[in-house]
């Protein structure tokens, strides 16, 4: 899978790396993407998923079951992409 956010939707981003003397290179703007796992009351099992720190705020904020629901609603993610490990 790519480095794109399950739950936001976020993906890096392009950009210039500016040297002192004003010479742009390209170059790649990452998110801050890790891997966590979740337990899932609805579904009563682990689910794993990768995410951004903003996504973990958004999971805290609404619950997780309202984030994966909005996520797959909006496109960011699909049920078969969900891992579930047990």
């Amino acid at each position: 899978m790519s480095k794109i956010c399950q739950i936001t939707g976020k993906k890096a981003l392009r950009g210039n790396k500016v040297s002192h003397s004003k010479r742009r290179t390209k170059r790649v703007f990452d998110v801050n993407l890790f891997t966590k796992k979740f337990y899932y009351v609805e579904q009563g099992c682990w689910i794993s998923l990768k995410i951004s720190a903003n996504g973990l705020r958004v999971i805290n904020k609404k619950g997780l079951d309202a984030a994966l629901n909005e996520a797959v609603e909006k496109g960011y993610c699909d049920w078969k992409d969900i891992k579930v490990i047990g």
